[in-house]
């Protein structure tokens, strides 16, 4: 078995039967590994890409990478449900509800090879709790998050003939399982023991008030002071 079929797990692709050296190649895409971007400005989570040519020579490629997560490719306890309920709504409502939709869309430039390659499409990943994905993947305690990367885009590349364009074929794709864990490290790298609220500016001076003239010190206090005043018991540790 070659290095190659090692580390992807699948052949090499090769130019089919009769294809002429002027034809476009026939690129094969997978996913390699992915995790958190260990030193970057913003948290991020980052997939290595294998980009398989066979014996072609690729000049470049304007690579757009859409990536969705796929909600029915693994299953949910009860309690991970409980969760997501906001998105998908009661447990018995998941066949219909429970759809794919897309986490993130970039691009990134492949530079010049000839039979394989491989190239990183980072992620910027958001704690805004407003955001499907984000609400998502801060439900998922354990396991690995369904993930597919649908590719499009622009490739050059080279023939006998000279520089020839094309555009990649729309069944140009590939699945990976994203461990959990990886989200949960970036956030608590960056925001440690925290979640993010978004509200309305004129609920943030309303607030902000309510802060001034109770002399809370943070926000915390400010909150918890409120929920005190509704009865809202602390969960128990390990409760949600």
């Amino acid at each position: 078995m070659s290095s190659l079929e090692s580390r992807s797990g699948r052949a090499p692709a090769r130019r089919a039967p009769g294809v002429g050296a002027d034809s476009p190649p026939e690129l094969d895409f997978s996913v390699l590994a992915a995790g958190p971007v260990e030193h970057s400005a913003v948290p991020a989570i980052e997939f290595t890409i294998l980009v398989n040519a066979g014996d072609a020579a690729v000049r470049s490629i304007q690579l757009r990478t859409q990536v969705r997560i796929a909600v029915a490719r693994r299953p949910y306890d009860e309690q991970t449900q409980l969760r997501l309920g906001e998105l998908f709504g009661e447990a018995s409502a998941w066949a219909n509800t429970a759809r794919s939709f897309l986490w993130a869309d970039c691009s990134v430039s492949v530079p010049a090879f000839t039979g394989s390659t491989t190239v990183k499409v980072p992620i910027t990943c958001t704690y805004d709790m407003e955001v499907m994905a984000t609400k998502y993947l801060h439900g998922i305690r354990d396991g690995n998050v369904p993930v597919e990367l649908l590719f499009s885009g622009t490739v050059f590349y080279d023939t006998p003939a000279g520089l020839r364009v094309c555009q990649l074929p729309w069944e140009s794709e590939a699945y990976h399982p994203l461990p959990a864990r990886a989200w949960h490290e970036v956030m608590d790298r960056f925001f440690p023991n925290s979640a993010w609220l978004r509200i309305p500016a004129e609920t943030y001076d309303r607030l902000r008030a309510f802060r001034t003239r109770n002399c809370h010190l943070t926000w915390e206090a400010t909150l918890e002071h409120l929920l005190e005043c509704t009865g809202e018991q602390r969960p128990a540790r390990g409760q949600d």
